[in-house]
């Protein structure tokens, strides 16, 4: 019930941040909003931020669910790298249709909608790491290759959104993405 609780709260003030802004939303509107009263809010949330932090952490773990499903297979490392490549295009992808509507969403506060991309990298970066490590102790992968090249990974889907918001034809798009997947699992495989 209590975790209900939490996450009905957390759904409304999205919600309401998005159409009101967060400065622009109170304590009393999400209390009204959500059906509960003040004192209820103040059992799960200090304050306004602490239910803002709550709401940035749950749009970084929804963006980044597909990738860590990619840990849990039963593969190999360069098999899941693959896999979490093959994702993170997919996403970026869904970014470009997204990207107007979400700044839209966000827009009376682009520094916390930042905030958000901020912290889904992080957590997408953490996932790769696991994935280099897991590849480095089957030595599939070598150690100083994926230094350099996670180093690389933002700069090329950066750039590889760009790129296909250029390409019209799927068959572009996917002979892109190949290409890039292939630079990157033979960039640091072990020979």
């Amino acid at each position: 019930m209590a975790v209900k609780t939490r996450e009905k709260l957390i759904d409304v003030a999205r919600q309401l941040f998005a159409r009101n802004g967060v400065e622009n939303t109170t304590m009393n509107d999400i209390a009204e909003a959500s059906a509960k009263g003040r004192r209820t809010i103040y059992t799960y949330f200090k304050n306004k931020l602490e239910i803002f932090n709550a709401v940035v952490e749950r749009e970084s773990d929804e963006a980044v669910v597909n990738l860590r499903e990619v840990l849990h297979l039963e593969t190999s490392p360069k098999f899941k790298l693959e896999q979490y490549l093959r994702i993170k295009f997919k996403l970026a992808q869904e970014a470009l249709i997204r990207q107007e509507s979400l700044a839209s969403y966000f827009s009376i506060d682009l520094k916390r909608f930042n905030r958000i991309k901020r912290l889904t990298a992080i957590k997408e970066n953490e996932i790769l790491q696991a994935i280099f490590d897991e590849g480095i102790a089957a030595e599939e992968f070598s150690e100083p290759q994926t230094k350099r090249m996670a180093s690389l990974m933002s700069v090329v889907f950066q750039g590889a959104s760009v790129q296909l918001e250029g390409l019209a034809e799927n068959n572009e798009k996917e002979e892109f993405e190949n290409n890039i997947i292939k630079f990157i699992i033979e960039g640091i495989t072990i020979k």
